[in-house]
């Protein structure tokens, strides 16, 4: 929060909202997200802002009207209206690191962004950094460009700097003494984060890791298996219309080895129809149980 100034040069958001013509949960949004607004607390504990908050958000409402994402806008408004700073702080904690983290792939700042993930990967466990950070953070990037708060080129930087790291996390999974487990995603499906994200997860669990990534015709999986049946197939999907017409072969494939499906797109219904189980919880915590 900003130094407390007079109360008299401080306004509360409702009065804010009114001046600028933007509602007060759109000004929330905007605060949490991007970090546009610093308001001060008064001794009542209601935040009060300045009118540096007021002159950043009608610098960020001219660049909106030029056409700009308000991801782009935001940045575009801290950049003029505030001093460089000489290093970028490192942030302390999963509610810092993941606000620092958003901030870094708003601004398309790659160095920023793997400096947040070495500091989150000191400071937390893999999985802790995975389960309270990533996956939240994945979520809510979905729901903003669904929402055309951020453009498609800050959802592929994003994914691709995220696939990197756990890559890297990843690297060497498919060796070992353990249980195998193969990973795919069916035809047609590109989000294989999560995917990516729950090998990890069965790796350091001690799980060998087979991974065959997006977009996998059934028939070169069934191959695949059949070679050398695994302990477990895991199919994965964002998009429930990726496994729409595949039960007759999905349940081919559950007849070589045990079969799981995951992500949003799956069902228990679909699970039925194909004698697949149903991995509903989050990357993390389905590697966990599968382990324990």
């Amino acid at each position: 929060m900003s130094p407390m100034k007079p109360e008299s040069a401080l306004v509360r958001i409702g009065e804010l909202s009114r001046r600028l013509g933007v509602s007060a949960d759109v000004l929330r949004s905007w605060e949490r997200r991007y970090n546009v607004l610093r308001p001060a607390r008064s001794q009542g504990g209601y935040r009060l802002y300045s009118e540096s908050d007021e002159h950043r958000i009608r610098v960020m409402q001219a660049h909106l009207r030029r056409g700009l994402s308000a991801a782009e806008a935001a940045q575009a408004a801290l950049r003029e209206t505030s001093p460089p700073p000489t290093t970028p702080p490192m942030p302390h904690g999963l509610s810092a690191a993941s606000d620092a983290m958003a901030r870094a792939f708003d601004a398309l700042d790659e160095p920023l962004a793997q400096e947040v993930f070495d500091r989150l990967l000191i400071e937390f466990t893999p999985e802790t950094v995975l389960r309270d950070v990533l996956l939240p953070f994945l979520h809510d990037l979905g729901d903003r460009w669904c929402h055309e708060e951020i453009t498609v080129a800050h959802e592929h930087f994003a994914s691709n700097v995220i696939r990197s790291r756990l890559a890297g996390l990843g690297r060497g999974w498919g060796r070992g003494q353990g249980p195998r487990v193969v990973l795919a995603c069916p035809p047609g499906e590109l989000h294989d984060i999560p995917l990516l994200a729950f090998g990890v997860m069965l790796f350091r669990c001690g799980w060998r890791v087979g991974y065959l990534g997006a977009s996998l015709p059934i028939a070169d999986l069934t191959r695949t298996v059949a070679a050398d049946p695994p302990r477990l197939v895991v199919l994965s999907a964002v998009d429930p219309a990726r496994f729409a017409g595949l039960e007759p072969e999905l349940k081919r494939l559950s007849g070589i080895a045990p079969l799981a499906i995951a992500g949003r797109g799956a069902s228990e219904a679909i699970a039925r129809a194909c004698g697949a189980r149903l991995l509903r919880d989050d990357p993390v915590t389905e590697a966990e149980r599968l382990s324990a």
